[in-house]
């Protein structure tokens, strides 16, 4: 049976919603905490779904494609244009990411997620993407769909659940104001480590000033907590915590009592492929981050980490993380 792709439009929400609603049941069956459905699921697709096909003036441009069959809607995918992060240098445009909310219906014929894909690429170079990006969580049908078309691994977003308040530790405390100077000076290592392990990552020319402007903004809001670590005036480690946003989680699933660690980063991971000295306090930095989450009554969270950041994801996962979602990339 021979399956056709096109842009959705306002008539396909409803079936859509329907296949979108099944693939949230499928990651909640993974892990029922860290993909809880929302309980307004499908009002919430629906609305994602309309304000994309509908929007006459979108904040970013993203496409929903959908694959019939027999003249039945059998899968969906999303793409978008990912706006590029202002610390990072972006010389190739803003890469297309396809989306984790895409699905491909039981009954769909054979070749049906491969003919998506293959059509999400197509519409991504179309609109000027020359570095493409797929989302996969983990144990997804889209891993062996990667698999198979020439995507590598490049950040991991492990997840952990059953927060709890941390011990303290004197070597970790709340960011000040006074520690701008030295958190900025961390996170240019930081970001010179990300650009080593892959290009994608270059800097801006400009990142420490935005970088610094934005973590002077993030001192002031209400929504996050920032740590420090370090003895003796030297700053050697930073983490902040903060909630989670729908870029990572599609619109079935409820996110309020998900948080993200993704400003992450301690001299004890400085060699990527190593542990250095001093991962009991880097330990303390990110128990500090997870439990002012718990104390916001958060019940999961995420932290972002570079797939070939060996000893970051090793601190990782001793602390009880395991990867649940990964971002692939193609040139």
């Amino acid at each position: 049976m021979p399956v056709s792709i096109q842009p959705a439009t306002p008539d396909d929400v409803e079936v859509l919603t329907g296949l979108l609603l099944s693939d949230a049941a499928a990651r909640q069956s993974a892990d029922p905490v860290l993909w809880k459905i929302d309980a307004d699921a499908a009002e919430k697709i629906e609305t994602a779904l309309r304000s994309a096909i509908e929007a006459t003036a979108p904040p970013f441009r993203q496409q929903w494609l959908v694959a019939e069959a027999d003249g039945a809607a059998v899968g969906v995918v999303h793409t978008i244009l990912l706006p590029v992060p202002p610390i990072y240098a972006g010389e190739q445009g803003a890469p297309g990411l396809i989306m984790e909310d895409s699905h491909v219906a039981p009954d769909a014929p054979d070749g049906t997620a491969a003919a998506l894909l293959a059509a999400a690429e197509e519409d991504l170079i179309g609109a000027g993407a020359e570095i493409l990006l797929i989302s996969s969580a983990t144990g997804g049908a889209w891993e062996a769909v990667v698999a198979d078309h020439a995507y590598d691994p490049l950040t991991l977003y492990l997840a952990k659940s059953g927060l709890a308040r941390a011990e303290s530790h004197a070597s970790v405390r709340k960011a000040r104001t006074d520690d701008l100077p030295g958190i900025v000076t961390l996170s240019a290592e930081h970001r010179q480590i990300l650009f080593d392990l892959n290009t994608f990552w270059k800097p801006h020319a400009e990142a420490d000033t935005r970088f610094g402007n934005w973590m002077g903004k993030s001192l002031t809001l209400t929504d996050r907590d920032m740590f420090v670590s370090g003895r003796g005036g030297g700053l050697t480690g930073y983490a902040i915590s903060q909630p989670a946003t729908p870029l990572h989680f599609p619109p079935a699933h409820d996110i309020g009592a998900t948080g993200v660690i993704d400003d992450f980063y301690h001299v004890a991971t400085r060699d990527p492929a190593r542990d250095g000295p001093g991962l009991d306090e880097a330990r303390a930095l990110l128990g500090a981050a997870e439990g002012a989450l718990a104390d916001r009554q958060n019940d999961a969270v995420i932290v972002v980490c570079p797939a070939a950041w060996t000893s970051k994801r090793r601190l990782l996962e001793d602390a009880g993380y395991a990867t649940a979602i990964t971002w692939y990339i193609k040139r």
